[in-house]
């Protein structure tokens, strides 16, 4: 049986077609995770242009660089235990930065952040480790580091959409592709040893 993670691969439709045309023209292959949301494409298209928005609604100076978005998703990925967005943000990190420096925010070192970045990579492992664990120290924590208590609502809201799609990734068994972790810098591929394996 053809599988999709733990599922059977769904029946083609129109909208999953653009899902996979998409990743073929980004990346040259179909990524795992896509096979399996193509049980809902238009929830998937939903999620990220949700995630979009939560940025793009934010006030003038209170959004988030791309810089920002990678050490947030490699932060709250490890944190997390998810090695596919791991490394595939781990990735777009290393080309933002060096390699070591998004190796280091998947080992929780934080080599090579800036202060304020450290304290955002901080709090995007409390909020994927234990929301429920955060105090007002750590939200003042954030605002001794420079950011306005718009910018900490943007960032906690883009965290936790973040996580709500590596949920349902892990949950239902997507492995990080073989060419994804291929193409992905030594240091990052060595700092991810935790979550699914990649794919055979």
């Amino acid at each position: 049986m053809d599988t999709a993670g733990f599922l059977a691969t769904p029946e083609p439709t129109a909208e999953a077609q653009r899902l996979f045309d998409d990743d073929v023209a980004e990346l040259g292959y179909v990524m795992n995770n896509s096979r399996l949301w193509a049980y809902q494409p238009e929830t998937l298209s939903g999620l990220f242009e949700l995630i979009r928005n939560a940025n793009a609604n934010a006030n003038a100076g209170d959004g988030l660089s791309l810089r920002q978005r990678g050490i947030l998703v490699t932060a709250c990925a490890s944190a997390f235990g998810d090695s596919y967005c791991a490394l595939a943000w781990g990735g777009k990190l290393a080309g933002l930065s060096e390699p070591e420096t998004a190796a280091g925010v998947l080992t929780g070192t934080d080599t090579g952040l800036t202060p304020e970045e450290r304290a955002m990579a901080g709090w995007a492992r409390k909020v994927a480790r234990d929301p429920n664990g955060t105090t007002e120290a750590d939200v003042q924590a954030l605002r001794d580091a420079g950011f306005s208590d718009p910018q900490i609502f943007t960032m906690t809201v883009f965290v936790a959409l973040r996580l709500a799609f590596s949920t349902v990734n892990d949950a239902l068994g997507a492995r990080p592709d073989q060419a994804l972790h291929a193409s992905t810098p030594a240091p990052v591929r060595d700092a991810v040893t935790f979550g699914r394996p990649v794919a055979s």
